[in-house]
């Protein structure tokens, strides 16, 4: 049978976790992100990893961030040309670098050969992986789990929620109030997420979260990845259907609706109202628009303003986009016109 908290503070075993029925964490208090606690120096971060600090390499770094996520106090990685404005000029206080460069002021730079990879070192020492453990894992009051759902260390369910068999759900996962989420869904696998090196992928060391907010509702084999060291989050309200893969770091607004076997990348930004009908793609680092509806089987290549509806691959606007397809339907008798 499946367990069901009943607002008695209880612990007791299901598929082998141990859980404590208790009122629910208050998502406000979220995102988790990669703290140092306490902080350290930029100065200190630099011994620990073999590093060369220069500029404010007493300013105080209080946690570690990826570059889509980063925020004051982070310290952030980069190890491309492409991208060393953007992480000097970010929020960062401070950025591990594979260049010398003047730092910005006010802020700290580490010079590493290899930041990637020193990145990952700081990353297992603050954000070790938990395992799979019963510890501190916390159901709401009237929440029901069934017995074959695998839930792990440090996750927070709310009251009134449904989680149906064979749901995994991994460390650091925060859901809502009044969520659903249906047979075989797993929520927070590790970020699809690898350096290339001539010997292979070396793997990001992942230390974020994801957080699904009140009243939503998760289908049967889907998948949503944590973040890299911030949370992937799923809006108050969204209905995701069955077969939908959410990639790390996306931010997914309130009531949005995801048919089935559509298909979000890393770092994608949805607001609020969207509706993405059967098999969209959209690629990384993309937003959509408050409002917007795109139908099936579209393909994204660039950000879509909200309020309007798009088709096709790549998807545009739905009436332009449904009259080149009528004309294409019309290029046969137009060749054979030509070649009469």
């Amino acid at each position: 049978m499946p367990t069901r908290c009943r607002g008695s503070t209880i612990s007791h075993y299901h598929a082998r976790v141990r859980t404590t029925c208790a009122r629910p964490v208050y998502l406000s208090t979220l995102p988790l992100t990669v703290q140092l606690n306490p902080p350290l120096t930029a100065a200190e971060l630099a011994t620990l990893i073999g590093g060369t600090a220069h500029g404010r390499t007493d300013r105080p770094v209080t946690g570690l961030n990826e570059i889509n996520r980063v925020v004051e106090g982070d310290l952030v990685f980069v190890d491309h040309e492409k991208y060393y404005d953007k992480a000097l000029n970010s929020a960062a206080t401070t950025i591990l670098i594979n260049k010398s460069v003047e730092p910005p002021p006010g802020k700290a730079i580490i010079i590493s050969d290899d930041p990637c990879r020193d990145y990952n070192l700081l990353m297992q020492r603050f954000m070790p992986r938990a395992g799979w453990s019963d510890k501190d894992i916390r159901i709401g009051e009237g929440s029901e789990v069934h017995p074959t759902a695998v839930i792990g260390p440090h996750v927070r369910i709310g009251s009134d929620c449904i989680i149906h068999p064979g749901v995994v759900v991994y460390e650091h996962t925060t859901i809502g109030d009044r969520v659903i989420v249906h047979a075989n869904a797993v929520i927070g696998a590790d970020p699809f997420y690898y350096k290339k090196r001539a010997s292979g992928y070396d793997k990001m060391v992942p230390g974020g979260s994801v957080v699904i907010e009140d009243d939503v509702e998760i289908g049967a084999m889907s998948t949503i990845d944590r973040g890299v060291s911030a949370d992937t989050r799923i809006g108050a309200g969204t209905k995701i259907d069955n077969h939908v893969q959410v990639g790390h770091d996306t931010l997914i607004g309130k009531h949005c609706l995801i048919a089935s076997h559509v298909g979000i990348s890393g770092a994608v930004v949805i607001e609020d109202n969207v509706t993405l009908w059967g098999q969209v793609g959209v690629p990384s680092k993309l937003t959509i628009g408050k409002g917007a509806v795109v139908l099936g089987q579209s393909g994204l290549i660039n950000s879509l303003e909200g309020g309007r509806t798009y088709f096709g691959s790549p998807a545009g606007e739905w009436k332009q986009k449904m009259r080149e397809v009528a004309l294409i339907g019309k290029l046969p008798e137009l060749f054979k016109k030509l070649k009469d």
